[in-house]
């Protein structure tokens, strides 16, 4: 075979004549990546979240202040939008009957509280963004307090960055010196007392001006009741606690974000459903230390390494509870957590 018969070969191989190209059946341009820009976008807060709508505030504290039903863009399918986010906010915004925002993008976050199914889960749930302050409401009888569940939603506070506050209610049924004095090493943990037709509205109203405040609690401690003394038109469901399991019924069945209003200013309550456990799994175990502040202090006698539990060698803890100068009630608590999360890498 000669060298032009090679060629001719070549050109054959070369040729794209015959190939077939699908035709476009719809005539419109191929997709791409590149997402709008969405400059138009307005920024609302996010109230509430139904059944994949979310309930949003625009032009907050303007003149054109009114809530508006927006839906998740497509491309957020997969990044969480919860109560208390600042979301940026496309489409219809008129907020009229029938109409339809779109969530395309959630501005920064300044803060997130969380927490997982249990210790050993950390796959983390979002409670709450951009809260600056929780509100822990805690019955003094019926149900009876449980200084553990109160020191697990300080380590989520501290985790998040949030001033913790404590409400006790129901102090007409009992006194809560005993449980309060689980927490006499938190100098910064502000105390509010509340009983049956003596509930400091006034008192704990003006904590909340200008802040935005997540209230938690374990179910039937009267935390719906609270957050309707202190927005009366917030239409929160109450129950009671069964007299056989001594536990409160569930009946807030999601977070809202309400207006605080009082002659002073206002603010955000954020209303939680009640819970019974409240799983740290998400948490850096280094934050629990740190969540109480009169044991970290006692800790810095502690040998280098010092895991702080029972059998800690020189343990700085071990000895001032052994001497008195530490509670052994609240030590125990810290060291029930340490040991939890001291075994979460081998489970």
């Amino acid at each position: 075979m000669s060298w032009l018969d090679d060629s001719d070969d070549v050109d054959d191989e070369l040729d794209e004549s015959d190939v077939r190209v699908r035709p476009n059946p719809k005539a419109n341009r191929p997709r791409t990546k590149r997402r709008p820009a969405h400059e138009d976008a307005r920024v609302a807060r996010v109230l509430g979240v139904d059944r994949g709508r979310f309930t949003v505030l625009m032009d907050e504290d303007g003149p054109d202040e009114h809530e508006v039903t927006a839906a998740r863009a497509r491309e957020l399918r997969r990044s969480p939008i919860v109560t208390g986010d600042l979301a940026r906010v496309v489409g219809d915004t008129s907020g009229r009957e029938g109409t339809l925002g779109r969530i395309v993008g959630i501005e920064e976050r300044t803060s997130l509280l969380r927490r997982s199914a249990d210790d050993t889960d950390q796959v983390e749930r979002v409670i709450v963004a951009n809260a600056d302050q929780m509100l822990l409401v805690v019955a003094a009888a019926d149900p009876e307090p449980r200084p553990r569940l109160v020191d697990r939603y300080l380590v989520a506070a501290l985790d998040a960055g949030v001033r913790p506050l404590l409400v006790v209610t129901k102090t007409d049924l009992a006194d809560p010196a005993g449980f309060l004095r689980h927490f006499d090493g938190l100098d910064d943990l502000r105390v509010f007392r509340s009983a049956e037709g003596e509930v400091p509205v006034a008192e704990i109203g003006r904590a909340l001006v200008g802040h935005s405040t997540v209230f938690v609690g374990h179910s039937g401690v009267g935390k719906s009741t609270l957050v309707n003394a202190l927005v009366p038109d917030a239409g929160r469901a109450t129950g009671h606690v069964n007299e056989v399991t001594g536990r409160g019924r569930h009946t807030s069945s999601s977070t809202v974000s309400l207006r605080y209003r009082n002659a002073v200013g206002t603010g955000w309550v954020i209303d939680t459903p009640g819970v019974r456990s409240f799983g740290l799994g998400h948490v850096d175990p280094a934050n629990i230390l740190r969540a109480y502040p009169d044991l970290d202090a006692a800790a810095e006698e502690c040998p280098r390494g010092c895991t702080h539990l029972p059998d800690a060698p020189d343990c700085a803890l071990n000895e001032a509870v052994a001497d008195g100068r530490l509670p052994a009630a609240r030590v125990d608590s810290l060291q029930r957590l340490l040991e939890t999360f001291g075994g979460r890498g081998e489970r």
